[in-house]
């Protein structure tokens, strides 16, 4: 049985998944709370939307903004039911010559931070037998993505949290999923991955977030976005190792 939500948390609300999945959410009348650094964009996103809007601006690689949104969903005077982990962070090059902080930092964000933010939420949908928590991986976190190696080890962990995480609490009520894009227009793709892969691989922003969406409401632990990209992984097991390194070089543009 599908669920639905009355209020959700986005981070990386400001822009990209982000804020299509504030639309969508909008537009099915979910309240929500809009997380991201740029407080700016978040009231120009809030003015456009017809629902209930908190704007919450942090930045969750630091200690106090992280502290800040955590607290705010275990606030029980306006419960949030869906968590949408959407903010991360990926950038391409090789590895010994990234600096060691923005590797940290990534790690911060796409896995501490998300993290954090579950274990906040989590409690209380446990208590009232319902809620959904979306976290957004990547077709990188089971494909090896050489030049992406932190980024594509952080995914890994995400999809890996999410299906063992969504096995704990598969009779509490709760729906735990992990969202598994491949390409897409976003500003993370066009900050870090030149993408040379076949445009039948690629997808619209829109079409990614509606079957998120679908998916954590439905209860599925994994989505991978399009049939193209689930045939691809599932045969990906059986290609030879190399093969997979060069769709992985091709996936940021080292192909």
């Amino acid at each position: 049985m599908k669920q639905t939500y009355s209020r959700a948390l986005v981070t990386g609300a400001s822009s990209g998944f982000g804020e299509q999945f504030a639309r969508q959410l909008s537009a099915r009348g979910t309240a929500l709370v809009l997380v991201a650094r740029r407080g700016d964009r978040l009231e120009k996103l809030a003015a456009e939307l017809g629902t209930e809007i908190e704007v919450l601006p942090a930045d969750l690689t630091d200690p106090a903004g992280l502290a800040a949104v955590e607290d705010r969903l275990r606030d029980a005077a306006k419960p949030v039911d869906l968590l949408v982990n959407n903010a991360g962070v990926g950038t391409t090059g090789p590895f010994a010559e990234m600096a060691a902080q923005s590797e940290t930092d990534k790690v911060a964000l796409n896995v501490t931070a998300l993290m954090r933010l579950t274990h906040a939420a989590l409690p209380r949908m446990i208590a009232a037998r319902h809620g959904g928590i979306l976290n957004v991986s990547s077709i990188a976190s089971v494909n090896p993505v050489p030049w992406a190696t932190t980024y594509g080890a952080t995914k890994a962990f995400v999809t890996s949290f999410s299906e063992n995480l969504n096995r704990e609490v598969r009779r509490t009520g709760v729906h735990v999923t992990a969202l598994l894009p491949g390409p897409s227009a976003t500003p993370l793709t066009d900050e870090g991955f030149d993408n040379r892969l076949p445009h039948l691989f690629w997808q619209a922003p829109e079409a990614i977030v509606a079957r998120g969406l679908s998916a954590v409401a439905a209860g599925k632990p994994v989505c991978i976005t399009s049939r193209v990209l689930a045939f691809a992984t599932v045969t990906g097991g059986r290609m030879p190792r190399a093969l997979q390194y060069v769709i992985g070089d091709r996936l940021i543009g080292r192909g």
